[in-house]
């Protein structure tokens, strides 16, 4: 039973850590470094309630969030945002080896699903994010991070406090990258007609 509620802590934080990637990392850093239904001490993966690693956690949430506002708009956006992804598949994979290391179970498995996990989190609402944004006035546009930080924050902590969440975090992951992808297709299928 330990295993399957280590799997899903794993895939909702890796989730998480894909949309957005240092303030949820933070998030669960902190709820080990308190014992809160995860602890990686004892383990390979306890500087990831280390406090070096927490205000490392703090400073990168912070500058992505001055990068962001600097850059909106901008193709170095691009690489900022590529920037994040990686950092999110890194930080993902080595917070759900840490899941599951915690109760003693191998590991590795961890890493590849967390990386894989976060890269979903990322193929799944980087569109979405691009299609509200173009929609919304540039004052709306500039909150919209602070949102999807609030939310990715918010299933992260969910997902160590129950979780079962995990799983349908995936879940809603995946249906969003599905009707992304339908409504891309969709919208060539209508240009192709038009010509």
């Amino acid at each position: 039973m330990h295993l399957a509620l280590d799997i899903f802590q794993g895939l909702g934080i890796a989730a998480a850590v894909g949309v957005r990637p240092f303030l949820p990392a933070l998030a669960v850093g902190a709820l080990g470094a308190g014992d809160i239904q995860i602890d990686f001490h004892r383990t390979s993966y306890s500087f990831l309630q280390s406090w070096p690693f927490l205000l490392g956690m703090v400073a990168a949430a912070i500058a992505l969030s001055m990068l962001e506002r600097r850059l909106t708009g901008s193709q170095d956006s691009r690489a900022l945002l590529a920037l994040a992804a990686v950092c999110g598949a890194a930080l993902g994979a080595l917070l759900f080896a840490g899941a599951l290391a915690q109760d003693h179970n191998t590991s590795w498995p961890g890493l590849v699903a967390g990386a894989a996990c976060a890269a979903l989190g990322v193929a799944a609402v980087r569109p979405l994010l691009a299609r509200v944004r173009s929609r919304l006035a540039d004052a709306d546009a500039a909150a919209l991070p602070a949102y999807i930080e609030g939310l990715a924050l918010a299933v992260a902590v969910l997902t160590v406090l129950l979780p079962p969440l995990g799983i349908v975090a995936v879940a809603l992951l995946v249906w969003l990258l599905l009707a992304g992808r339908r409504r891309r297709e969709q919208k060539y299928a209508g240009l192709r007609i038009l010509r």
